[in-house]
């Protein structure tokens, strides 16, 4: 029993942190992109405002502001991982299922004529908002990264 425990909490400390930093709920994530004063994996909500994209922190400050005149593309991708982690610890039952992830790549110009880009991780729940909502205020189509992925955003 002992060796069981042992191993149960060596497997949970063998978890990636990445695992642990899901996004769920209403939440966005990001992941990277032309802003240093961000850092990586920083979790936050968009808002969309009158007349830009706000990604707020969750600390409330205002972290990326994008005007949606200002946007020149929109592209969706996702990748598909199994769940080693949990079928290590609870079930070799879940290598059959796969975790999504769900990324929106934004590039815009700024207030200063600058190329900017953001990479953001988004929860499952609001993808398929979030990418309507921004075609239909940037006047932008969505670009997919696959078949697949444009099938998994309609449904989502």
């Amino acid at each position: 029993m002992r060796r069981l425990i042992c191993c149960l909490i060596v497997l949970g400390l063998l978890i990636p942190q990445a695992a642990l930093a899901a996004v769920r709920g209403r939440k966005a994530m990001y992941v990277g992109g032309t802003f240093q004063n961000i850092p990586q994996n920083a979790q936050g909500q968009l808002t969309f405002e009158e007349d830009k994209l706000v990604f707020k922190l969750e600390k409330g400050k205002d972290a990326i502001t994008m005007p949606y005149k200002a946007v020149e593309t929109i592209e969706y991708g996702q990748k598909a991982g199994r769940r080693l982690g949990v079928a290590l610890v609870v079930s070799p039952l879940f290598l059959f299922s796969k975790k999504r992830k769900h990324y929106v790549t934004i590039s815009f110009v700024d207030a200063d004529g600058k190329k900017q880009g953001a990479v953001l991780e988004l929860a499952k729940g609001i993808v398929s908002d979030t990418l309507k909502t921004l075609e239909t205020k940037t006047g932008k189509k969505v670009e997919y990264e696959s078949d697949e992925a444009k099938a998994t955003a309609e449904k989502s």
